[in-house]
């Protein structure tokens, strides 16, 4: 199924985001993932796309799997770093030949060692250029483009930011995922926003549960994320206790989704970081298993 008809068939789509795992026991790992999430249905199940295309091939590999192995459509991430424009087109006639037909299009971070980002000769500046590219080589390739409800660490501002998605949807995109974030106000603000400005079609918000303190620090120091001030205190208050801070971020992972949902998402795009035992608790506890696993 096409990202851009999910949404016009479902109530409500579901959609879990996995990485490519870099050893033969993360690949059993994830594969086990995979299995205890499949009966929840998502809509489709989305594979990054490594650093300066480290992972690209694997990406495809990984969305084959997802599809052949799991009956889940699979989303390939992709990204304009370090790629000329004709071997950008290259890629996605090898995705396109191994079954894909969903692709999350991304401008992608600058590579290591650089400052800011910069094109390739011959190769693309930006995500809009991107999904511009997939839309004329690919027109019938479903799209998901990248949303800030706190801004992209390098846009100057919100309404700067916010042009640039305006370019993206202009240029193709059928539906808007979100960079994670812990404060749905920030998210109804962003999604009221894109309404004023003209862009109408679906904004899913990106959720990554908090299982580990440390680690989301780590995250939301490099994309600009805020933690509210009494989530992070209770999640300091038991840095020493990792069981406890599971617990912590899982409930409240639950408790803003229940919001978002009365609020009437057309789906939720779950960041699971190649694990289970999370998305399942939340899942469970939004009564999002199809009626023939209930």
């Amino acid at each position: 199924m096409r990202i851009r008809d999910i949404y016009a068939q479902r109530q409500f789509g579901l959609s879990i985001e996995i990485f490519p795992p870099k050893t033969p026991e993360g690949d059993e790992a994830l594969r086990q993932t995979l299995r205890e999430l499949a009966p929840f249905g998502p809509a489709f199940v989305s594979c990054t796309y490594g650093a300066g295309g480290s992972t690209s091939k694997r990406t495809v590999e990984w969305c084959r799997e997802i599809q052949e192995q799991f009956s889940l459509p699979a989303t390939a991430h992709f990204t304009c770093v370090g790629s000329t424009r004709d071997e950008l087109v290259e890629w996605l006639q090898f995705a396109w030949t191994a079954g894909i037909r969903n692709i999350m299009a991304l401008r992608g971070d600058a590579p290591a060692g650089q400052t800011e980002f910069r094109a390739v000769a011959g190769g693309l500046g930006h995500a809009n250029e991107l999904v511009s590219l997939i839309r004329e080589e690919f027109p019938e390739m479903g799209i998901g483009v990248a949303g800030y409800p706190e801004k992209h660490p390098e846009a100057s501002d919100l309404a700067t930011d916010l042009r640039y998605l305006q370019q993206k949807v202009a240029c193709g995109a059928d539906a808007v995922y979100t960079q994670l974030f812990f404060d749905n106000s920030a998210f109804l603000r962003f999604r009221e926003q894109c309404e004023r400005a003209g862009i109408r079609i679906p904004i899913i918000p990106g959720i990554m549960p908090i299982t580990e303190f440390a680690r989301i620090q780590r995250i939301t120091a490099m994309c600009g994320a805020k933690i509210p001030a009494g989530l992070a205190a209770r999640l300091e208050n038991a840095r020493d206790d990792k069981a406890a801070q599971f617990e912590i971020g899982v409930d409240f992972a639950i408790q803003q989704c229940r919001e978002l949902i009365d609020q009437g998402v057309a789906g939720i795009h779950l960041y699971v970081l190649n694990k289970s035992h999370a998305g399942q608790r939340i899942l469970d506890a939004l009564g999002l298993l199809p009626a023939s696993h209930s």
